[in-house]
C-alpha cells in the first residue's frame, strides 16, 4: 500500500506541479466549495493510478487545486464509502496521498442525519468526537513510515481550529452545533432504533462516512476540523431519501464554505 500511495502521488505531484497545504473531502451535495477555489489544475479520478472511483450521485470525482482563502488546497469532489465495496485501506488512500503530496491540516465536511433532538435541517455541526462502527482502516501490517502502530484518538478533532470557527461564526452570524458523529456502514439509512441506540451510546449525528478518514489523517498526525450538515433528523417518522439529503446539502453549502474559508485564511 505504501508503495501505491508514493505513486500516485509522484503521478499527481508531475502532473499538477503545486504543493498543497490543506486537504478538503466534500460531502454529499456539498461540492459548491469547489466554485470559491481559484483553480489551478483538476484530476479525475478514472485518471488518478491506483485511485478509486467515486460511484455516489452527489460526488463528481475529482481532485481540484488551487487558492482557497490564501492558502493553497487541494480538494476532493467527492469521496469513497466502505459501502460502495471498497476496502477500508481504499477508502482512506486518498487522504494518505494527500499526506504524501504535503497538506498539513485535513478539512471534513458530511450531509448526516441529526440524533440530538435540539438539532433541525440544515444546521452546521462541528464534530467535537466521534464513534466508528465501520471496520477500522488502520487493520492490517502497520506502515511505520505513515505512523504508529497504536495511535492515540484523543481529541482527534483539534481544539484549537475548533475554537477559531467558534469565534468566526459568531462574527459571521452563522449557528453552529456540537457533537459526536456515528459513522455506519450504510447503504441503508439507519432504522429508529438504530438512532435511539446511537443516542443512547453518545451520538447526536449519524452518517456513512468521515470515521475512516479521520482515523487515517490522526495516524499520519493531520490536525482534522470536521463539519457535518444536518440533512434530515433520524428519529422522525420521515422517510430518507438521497435527492433530499442532496437539496439539503447545497442549502447549507454557502454557510460551511463561509466558515471553511475564513478559518483556512486563519491557519
Amino acid at each position: 500500500m505504501l508503495e501505491q500511495i508514493k505513486q500516485t502521488a509522484s503521478f499527481i505531484r508531475d502532473k499538477v506541479q503545486f504543493e498543497p497545504e490543506v486537504g478538503i473531502i466534500l460531502g454529499t451535495g456539498l461540492g459548491q466549495l469547489t466554485e470559491s477555489i481559484e483553480e489551478h489544475a483538476s484530476l479525475p479520478y478514472t485518471e488518478i493510478p491506483n485511485f478509486p472511483v467515486s460511484t455516489v450521485e452527489g460526488h463528481k470525482g475529482r481532485l481540484i487545486f488551487g487558492m482557497l482563502g490564501g492558502r493553497r488546497v487541494v480538494a476532493m469532489q467527492g469521496r469513497f464509502h466502505y459501502y460502495e465495496g471498497y476496502s477500508p485501506q481504499q477508502v482512506v488512500f486518498p487522504v494518505r496521498v494527500m499526506k504524501q503530496l504535503g497538506i498539513r491540516y485535513l478539512f471534513v465536511s458530511n450531509a448526516s442525519g441529526g440524533i440530538n433532538p435540539s438539532f433541525r435541517i440544515g444546521d452546521l455541526m462541528i464534530i467535537t468526537d466521534h464513534i466508528n462502527l465501520i471496520p477500522n482502516p488502520l487493520i492490517g501490517p502497520n506502515e511505520k513510515e505513515l505512523g504508529t502502530r497504536f495511535p492515540d484518538m484523543h481529541n482527534c478533532y483539534d481544539k484549537g481550529l475548533i475554537a477559531k470557527a467558534t469565534a468566526i461564526a459568531e462574527a459571521e452570524n452563522i449557528k453552529l452545533q456540537y457533537g459526536v458523529y456515528v459513522g455506519g456502514t450504510g447503504p441503508t439509512y439507519e432504522t429508529q432504533a438504530e438512532y435511539r441506540y446511537f443516542k443512547a451510546i453518545g451520538g447526536d449525528a449519524a452518517g456513512m462516512s468521515t470515521t475512516p478518514e479521520v482515523i487515517a489523517a490522526r495516524h499520519m498526525e493531520l490536525p482534522v476540523f470536521a463539519v457535518s450538515v444536518i440533512t434530515n433528523t433520524g428519529l422522525s417518522d420521515e422517510k430518507g431519501d438521497h435527492e433530499d439529503v442532496q437539496r439539503q446539502g447545497v442549502k447549507a453549502s454557502a454557510r460551511m464554505t463561509k466558515l471553511f474559508i475564513e478559518l483556512i485564511k486563519q491557519l
